[in-house]
């Protein structure tokens, strides 16, 4: 019997397991742990700043170390909204920090303790805090770009789609200056019907609240958007269908499939200043969209 589009239950579920579809992936893990370690140890950084008083509200910034305030990439960590952590995503900061950006790993608050309202909620509050404090921290408020990998790459689109004024009155329109989603998701009800919402309980109408791809703004920044050429086939499709409606809406989005990479495989490229994903980043702190 199939459950979404033609995908029977154990169909679905293949496609939404990363984890299966890399066998090593827990290589990719430990050496993510290893090198964010290294980071944490050798660059300048302000560790575990309070945004909210949850206690995984946290978000730790590693300056660009020149005394003034940078622009800033803030990196949302993926793990379908349910694990990994910030501290495993400090590593991009070393290549980052050199190029003159200030780097920002944050924390929220995972399923099931909470739910996609409160998780979409959480991230709110940390940009809306770098707006507000970041400034005492080696960041850029003006210059905020948003990126994250897999349930990461989500809140980003989430976050690019966000009315700051309802927010806040005191936070700008334009608070998210550019947005780098890396392998996310953008329609919530197949991850509702799969395996995963276990943990997540989504129901149809938290599924229509925060799904990106049912909240596409009026104007937002420039978006783009990067998926692995050896990813599942539904990543792959939410990527094309959430850029197509991006751009119909009249908003400024680019989109690429790397070759040769899977769904863990991707994120090296943002460390790494030969990589067009790198590029991408940095055109973005530039005020630029480029095709990656």
């Amino acid at each position: 019997m199939t459950v979404f589009r033609d995908y029977d239950q154990a169909g679905l579920d293949a496609q939404y397991n990363n984890r299966a579809a890399v066998p090593d992936h827990p290589i990719y893990l430990e050496r993510w742990a290893r090198e964010s370690a290294q980071a944490r140890e050798t660059l300048p950084c302000h560790l575990d700043l309070a945004y909210g008083t949850g206690a995984r509200e946290r978000l730790d910034v590693f300056p660009a170390g020149h005394g003034k305030a940078a622009p800033a990439l803030v990196f949302i960590h993926g793990g379908y909204w349910k694990a990994l952590d910030k501290s495993d995503f400090s590593y991009p900061a070393t290549t980052l920090v050199e190029a003159g950006i200030a780097y920002v790993a944050l924390g929220y608050p995972l399923a099931p303790a909470a739910g996609m309202d409160e998780i979409v909620a959480s991230v709110r509050r940390a940009l809306a805090w770098l707006w507000r404090e970041g400034s005492g921290h080696g960041v850029d408020p003006a210059r905020l770009v948003v990126s994250g990998h897999s349930a990461g790459g989500h809140l980003t689109a989430m976050m690019l789609a966000t009315d700051w004024a309802a927010v806040a009155d005191d936070l700008p329109a334009d608070l998210v200056k550019g947005g780098l989603s890396i392998s996310g998701l953008y329609d919530l009800e197949p991850v509702r019907l799969s395996y995963h919402n276990v943990e997540l309980r989504l129901d149809a109408q938290a599924v229509r609240r925060n799904s990106p791809l049912r909240h596409l703004p009026v104007a937002a920044a420039p978006l783009a958007l990067v998926v692995g050429a050896k990813e599942t086939d539904e990543f792959r499709r939410q990527q094309q269908e959430f850029l197509a409606a991006w751009r119909a809406r009249g908003l400024e989005g680019s989109g690429a499939e790397f070759p040769g990479r899977n769904h863990f495989s991707i994120i090296d490229g943002l460390s790494d200043p030969a990589s067009p994903l790198h590029r991408t980043a940095l055109a973005l702190l530039e005020g630029r969209l480029e095709d990656a």
